[in-house]
């Protein structure tokens, strides 16, 4: 671990080292005083997030999972590299430009030459675009985090039962309750969720960061969730504790039977590869529910063949499973239909682009169902772009999802 801590930080301080150029060329002309506090701030703050980030992975305190003080130096962490990223191409160019020119003059003259000076355009314009991500990471840090919004979403089947037109299922996830600080607005974002006046409330997993207790002081806030046909809810990957170190593997089990019994604590049923039905009249649909399953070295908890045991292909079947890249692995596959399976998991990657006709995040060059509905096979999936944050700790373009998906015959 301290041999890869010291290399990132060698890598980090040579790209500090490389965009302070363009600060640097932009800075020739001030007064001695004010280029000396641009000099003293960039590398002070700078050399000083190196070293508590480093400290805090060389000490194991960064092993013990994603505190709301460290995902805050990460944050900072992201506002220091993610501008500088943007700049070095500019440079890069640039410098090569410098170079050629250096090289043919040299060859020219049959002497050395002075390489030529940095323009001062190019500078100003890295700095100028890279000021474009970093302050939507700000915004994303300082408001983002917390601006919910309500997607509504209208999906429709041939074959759902009459009395489920119109049904309205309201679908939370990733609330991940160890990196959440603003209970007033955690609270406003309940009641919206409740104010939807949706049938039933769906969680689909990582309530938690990795510990139990870290829902402890939000149980109160997430029992108000109610919907007249109750509340139902999954495991995310997260709810394991598979992220951070425990002291013995009965400790590690324990957290995970408390995690589960906070979900019957904040009035959700979950669904450990089971069904329920769920009765409108004369008909019926079935509500199926699986453990964490998901590639990308995620861990296969979930058993799809057990959950959904006693159902059958003629009838209506909604599928709660937390990670996305389930559905074309294993349930599209599955010779049973599932017609509407509802994930979470993917944050949208917490930062993006959403605007009429146009969306991007990073999200999607890993996850081929990363926010929103997609459709196959006469099947869907929703991907829910989660409630809570991790790791970077805000939401910039992303934000917080508060989903509802109205049932349509037709």
């Amino acid at each position: 671990m301290s041999t890869r801590v010291i290399i990132i930080s060698i890598i980090w301080l040579m790209i500090d080292l490389y965009a302070f150029q363009a600060i640097k060329t932009i800075s020739n002309n001030w007064g001695s005083t004010n280029k000396n506090i641009l000099v003293w701030s960039y590398w002070v703050l700078d050399i000083s997030l190196i070293l508590i980030i480093s400290y805090l992975f060389v000490s194991g305190k960064a092993a013990k999972g994603p505190s709301q003080q460290f995902q805050l130096l990460f944050g900072l962490m992201i506002l220091s590299l993610a501008p500088k990223l943007i700049m070095l191409p500019f440079l890069l160019v640039e410098d090569i430009g410098r170079g050629i020119i250096w090289i043919s003059k040299t060859m020219a003259n049959r002497k050395i030459t002075y390489l030529p000076e940095r323009r001062k355009i190019i500078s100003q314009i890295s700095l100028g675009i890279a000021a474009i991500p970093f302050l939507k990471l700000l915004h994303g840090i300082t408001f983002g985090k917390y601006n919910f919004k309500v997607h509504k979403v209208t999906l429709k089947f041939k074959d759902l039962p009459e009395a489920f037109d119109g049904f309205k299922i309201t679908q939370l996830s990733d609330i991940h309750s160890g990196s959440l600080d603003n209970k007033e607005a955690i609270e406003e974002a309940v009641e919206l969720a409740n104010n939807q006046k949706s049938n039933i409330i769906v969680f689909t997993g990582d309530l938690v960061n990795n510990i139990a207790s870290e829902m402890d002081p939000w149980i109160e806030t997430f029992k108000k969730l109610k919907a007249p046909m109750g509340q139902f809810s999954i495991l995310g990957n997260h709810d394991y504790g598979d992220y951070i170190p425990w002291e013995s593997e009965d400790l590690k089990s324990k957290n995970l039977e408390e995690v589960k019994a906070t979900h019957d604590k904040i009035g959700f049923k979950l669904l450990l590869d089971e069904n329920i039905q769920l009765k409108l009249g004369n008909d019926q649909i079935n509500l199926l529910g699986v453990e964490n399953w998901g590639l990308k070295g995620f861990h296969k908890y979930g058993n799809l063949q057990k959950a959904k045991k006693g159902t059958n292909e003629n009838e209506f079947n909604i599928l709660l499973s937390h990670d996305p890249t389930h559905w074309e692995a294993q349930i599209l596959p599955d010779p049973q239909k599932f017609h509407l399976t509802l994930s979470g998991h993917t944050h949208g990657m917490q930062f993006g682009i959403e605007i009429p006709g146009f969306r991007w995040s990073p999200s999607q060059y890993i996850y081929k169902q990363w926010a929103g509905a997609y459709h196959k096979n006469e099947q869907y999936i929703y991907v829910n772009r989660g409630f809570g944050f991790l790791g970077y700790p805000g939401r910039a373009g992303i934000y917080p999802e508060i989903t509802v998906i109205e049932l349509k015959r037709g």
